[in-house]
């Protein structure tokens, strides 16, 4: 697991930097869709997570969650389009478990992407991700994660 300022980032998993969203593919031609550690650093404690419901169309670029903490309001984006097919209920119920386990236990909702080889070529893992994270982070003023 690459570290950039104290945040966690799976090796594994594809970033969109710029939104701070992840991506994990499932095998079955979905993906999971979550927030990263930068994004609940940033955000601080989490009071609400409102994920799109199952069966709603998600469009490229635009939210698939509304996503509240006592400093902060607003969407993550999904660099994918898409159609909900499941969402963390536990998240729902228990916001502050996207700030303590945003890989695992603290993911928001599965997607049914479309064209997901080309979105795909626009996400960052590895190396890359790293060099990305720290970039943007220099360029945000973000000193990082406690």
């Amino acid at each position: 697991m690459a570290t950039v300022r104290g945040c966690n980032l799976p090796d594994d998993l594809l970033y969109d930097v710029e939104n701070h969203v992840w991506y994990r593919e499932l095998g079955d031609g979905n993906v999971r869709v979550g927030m990263t550690a930068v994004a609940a650093a940033l955000a601080g404690q989490l009071v609400a997570v409102t994920p799109k419901k199952v069966g709603r169309s998600v469009k490229a670029g635009k939210s698939c969650a509304t996503v509240e903490s006592g400093k902060w309001v607003g969407p993550a984006r999904s660099a994918a389009a898409g159609e909900v097919v499941a969402i963390n209920d536990d998240v729902v119920a228990n916001p502050s478990i996207a700030n303590d386990d945003p890989y695992e236990k603290g993911w928001l909702l599965d997607l049914a992407p479309e064209d997901w080889d080309n979105v795909k070529s626009t996400l960052v893992t590895g190396a890359a991700m790293t060099a990305a994270y720290e970039a943007k982070m220099a360029a945000d003023g973000f000193a990082g994660c406690a």
